[in-house]
Order: C-alpha cells, then sequence, then structure tokens
C-alpha cells in the first residue's frame, strides 16, 4: 500500500468514526454546560454526569432497589429476542410463500396491510385479557409488532428480484430448487436483511410499552418506574441503553449480512 493509499485510509477512518463521535462529545459538553449554567433545569434535563452517577446507581444498587441494571439488561433481551426470533421464525419462511405464489399475494395484501398499519401498543388491552399480565402478553407484543414489517419485507424483497436472472436460469434448464436456492433466495437477501433491522427497531420501540404492565424488571419497567416518581435521570439513563442497545444488535447484524452476502457489501463501496 502507498504512503497516499495509507493516508487516504486514514482519512476514511476519520471521516466514519471520528466526527460522529467528536459530535457526540460536543453536544453532552455543551448540554453539561447548559445545565451548569441555568440554561436547562436539571430536574427536567439532568446534565450527563448526573446520568453518569445515575448509571453507576443503577449497576450497584439498583433501581428499584434490589433490582439492578443487569437484571432488567438480561429480562429485557430476553424478551426482545425471543419474541423477535419467533417472529422472524414465522415470517421468513411464510414471506418467502407469498412471494413466490402470486395469488397468495393478491389475497393476503389486504390482511397485511391492514395488520402493518394497526398500532401494536393498541393491543395492549387485549393482550393482557388474551395472555394476562405474565411473559405471554409481552411476548405477544413484541412477537405482532416484528412479524408484520418482517413478513412485508420479506415479499417485497421476493418480488423485486429481477427477472431477467430468473429467466437466465430457465434458459440453463436449471429446476425450480435450483432456481430458488441459487438465483431468488442470494437476490432476495439483501432486502430481506435490512427487513429484519428494522424490524428489530419495531421490537425494541414495543418493549417500553409491553414492560408496562405487570413487572418491575425490564428496561421499560425501569423507564415507566423512573417516570412515576420523577427521577428524570433514570429515565434517560434506561432511553439511552435501549437506543445503545438497539444499535449494537443492528450492527451486528450488518456484519453478519456483510460475511454471508460479501458481493453485496462489494457494491455499496
Amino acid at each position: 500500500m502507498t504512503r497516499r493509499a495509507r493516508r487516504l485510509s486514514g482519512g476514511q477512518w476519520i471521516a466514519q468514526y471520528a466526527s460522529p463521535t467528536l459530535v457526540i462529545i460536543a453536544l453532552l459538553a455543551l448540554w453539561e454546560v447548559a445545565a451548569s449554567v441555568g440554561w436547562l433545569r436539571p430536574i427536567l434535563f439532568p446534565p450527563p454526569s448526573r446520568l453518569a452517577r445515575s448509571l453507576y446507581e443503577l449497576a450497584t444498587d439498583g433501581y428499584p432497589e434490589g433490582v439492578t441494571l443487569w437484571v432488567h439488561f438480561g429480562i429485557t433481551m430476553q424478551r426482545i429476542l425471543t419474541g423477535y426470533a419467533g417472529a422472524l421464525a414465522l415470517a421468513v419462511p411464510l414471506g418467502l410463500v407469498i412471494g413466490c405464489v402470486p395469488l397468495l399475494d393478491r389475497l393476503t395484501v389486504p390482511v397485511v396491510a391492514f395488520s402493518r398499519s394497526v398500532a401494536t401498543l393498541s393491543l395492549l388491552p387485549l393482550a393482557i385479557v388474551w395472555f394476562g399480565t405474565g411473559e405471554g402478553s409481552k411476548m405477544f407484543l413484541i412477537g405482532y409488532g416484528c412479524f408484520w414489517v418482517m413478513l412485508s419485507n420479506v415479499v417485497a424483497a421476493v418480488q423485486q428480484v429481477d427477472p431477467l436472472l430468473i429467466r437466465a436460469a430457465h434458459s440453463m434448464d436449471t429446476g425450480r430448487l435450483g432456481i430458488f436456492t441459487r438465483v431468488l433466495l442470494p437476490a432476495a437477501l439483501p432486502r430481506m436483511f435490512a427487513g429484519a433491522r428494522v424490524s428489530l427497531g419495531v421490537g425494541f420501540m414495543v418493549i417500553v410499552g409491553a414492560e408496562m404492565i405487570g413487572t418491575i424488571k425490564g428496561l421499560g419497567a425501569l423507564i415507566m418506574e423512573a417516570r412515576t416518581f420523577y427521577r428524570n435521570d433514570i429515565t434517560m439513563v434506561g432511553m439511552a441503553l435501549l437506543g445503545v442497545i438497539g444499535m449494537l444488535i443492528a450492527v451486528m447484524l450488518q456484519r453478519i449480512e456483510a460475511w454471508l452476502l460479501p458481493w453485496q457489501s462489494r457494491e455499496r463501496r
């Protein structure tokens, strides 16, 4: 690698990582200063230094007392990943079938459009009636929100495969199974991975409402409990943790996509 190429690589690294980090640091510093000089009311907008102390309090003493951050984190991740995995296990094969059969697509379009338009948390009262206030209602809400997003993306991914690819496979006497495994599925995977990331985001949005009822454990329950007692610092810490966890899982999905679909990563460069 030439010196110029190394300089270019270094510049690309700075643009990709250092610049966003500097922006975040600058915003946190501005927030801290604004709170310290009285531009922001600390009780409403706790400064980052207060949030750091609250994070330590959560990790050691817990909130409510005895329920530490690690307990909240573990239970929330278990709920999200269980509901999310169940939604994907149902949505992916069903979406592939619907996408490959035009008649099924025409029959299910109204159902998918209607179900996806229904706000997931509006089903909370029904979920409690059907499944009680335990884990069943939470799994249902997370799974419901993730399922319809993933299903519609899988169907769209199959339908957007270039017909020329399929005709070319037919011209080489490729059977239906071969067309599906060697042409249709690889071509649809990038859109399916994008749908998986969007679906995961829905799961993180739903979890706060799903953990409102019948539990004091979980990051969503932590946020609601802190809000009740005007602990805005802990509320913000819980929100930030959900955002960070969701971002890290989304990055992990991108890494898996890049590993499984190396040609797609090269096309984006």
